[in-house]
């Protein structure tokens, strides 16, 4: 009788803890479609707070702040970035020591150091080496990460030529990734990691003035998140008065 008690107990607290885990990525993914970025941050202190979490989930947690630096790498809170870019160090090392996922650890530090350019242009002789060196060593681990290969195709597209960089070649490694995301259809489910690379690929062809395949990628978005209003108020009408100037 005491040993079913037990088992209830168990899961009971397994039941009650599954559906927080779960309710994350969609979180997230919520927060991405309205901008509301204030949610965002809501759930990475929330999932910070835990007690001894997994490696899942700290890689998880990992994804989220890569997320939320990004943006405050974008609108210039510097102040904010640098701290989440301490925490996401503080667990990348963490995840490190425990060997998990090479090719991901390798990935987020190209993404890292890649945010440290961000914050100051002069570091990037020394930020873009090491952010070119984890991306390419992310991709010799595990060439069919889609991660990786979103982390290489940034350092390709944005560094100069003159030191080995390609536009070109940038966007072919994001369709590469695409391709990859795409192939699991399933897994595109609540992922704002999917609705960003599209972004980024739209940005991409923009930012070549190859205006057309923009518009293309902005009108797929939108048909697949209507609502996804970083691409409905701000990108796509942009975009669409810039062709018509």
């Amino acid at each position: 009788m005491e040993r079913k008690k037990h088992i209830i107990i168990i899961l009971l607290l397994t039941l009650l803890h599954t559906p927080l885990y779960a309710d994350y990525r969609s979180e997230v993914y919520r927060a991405y479609l309205s901008n509301r970025m204030d949610l965002w941050k809501g759930v990475i202190d929330r999932i910070n707070s835990i007690e001894g979490k997994s490696n899942d989930l700290l890689l998880e947690l990992v994804n989220y702040q890569y997320g939320y630096i990004g943006y405050c790498v974008g609108l210039e809170k510097k102040d904010e970035a640098r701290k989440y870019l301490s925490l996401a160090e503080k667990n990348i090392d963490i995840l490190e020591r425990n060997n998990y996922d090479p090719s991901m650890i390798n990935a987020y530090r190209c993404a890292l150091y890649g945010f440290r350019i961000g914050l100051n242009k002069l570091s990037a002789p020394v930020n873009g080496l090491k952010s070119l060196e984890h991306g390419r060593k992310a991709l010799e681990l595990d060439g069919k990460n889609y991660f990786a290969l979103i982390q290489y195709g940034n350092v390709q597209f944005y560094m100069p030529a003159a030191f080995g960089g390609s536009k070109k070649e940038g966007i072919e490694y994001f369709m590469k990734a695409r391709e990859l995301m795409e192939n699991d259809p399933a897994g595109l489910k609540d992922d704002w990691n999917y609705l960003s690379l599209l972004v980024l690929i739209g940005q991409s062809y923009s930012a070549m003035n190859q205006l057309d395949a923009a518009k293309r990628v902005y009108e797929s978005t939108l048909k697949l998140e209507p609502g996804f209003l970083y691409v409905k108020d701000d990108l796509y009408p942009a975009l669409l008065k810039r062709m018509n100037n």
